[in-house]
């Protein structure tokens, strides 16, 4: 899971960068994702899509979210965990996600809008992103 991977790569991202998680999503499923993630940084909630219409993030199609890609990912959590790590949906499976730096200034640095839920940029790429900005940054 790409929020994980974040995590396991704090400290790569300096200790002067602020990591923020955006969801749409109710405070008790908040709550337990971070928990199983023990998640270092906040999560806030955008109850009603606020950010997601600023950066241009849009809804996926049935067949793009719901196609064979999730349902490799699905089988491969399953052999992995077994039923354990599944969990129904309650929220709104076609919101698209995105990962995005902004400086301290409020310029987008990197953007990436992901076109399925499974589709999210290596995290080195958000790192390279953090550590050219500050490079060039007087």
């Amino acid at each position: 899971m790409h929020v994980a991977a974040v995590r396991d790569h704090l400290e790569s991202f300096g200790d002067d960068t602020d990591i923020i998680v955006i969801t749409f999503t109710e405070p008790p499923n908040v709550e337990r994702y971070s928990e199983r993630q023990s998640l270092p940084f906040p999560v806030l909630i955008d109850s009603e899509r606020d950010a997601y219409q600023t950066f241009g993030i849009g809804r996926g199609t049935v067949r793009r979210v719901w196609g064979w890609r999730a349902a490799r990912r699905y089988l491969e959590i399953f052999r992995t965990h077994g039923f354990q790590r599944l969990e129904r949906a309650t929220d709104d499976t076609l919101q698209l996600g995105g990962n995005f730096i902004v400086d301290p200034n409020g310029l987008l640095i990197y953007g990436y809008w992901g076109e399925g839920p499974d589709d999210r940029p290596e995290v080195q790429s958000l790192i390279d992103a953090v550590r050219i900005h500050r490079q060039s940054t007087p």
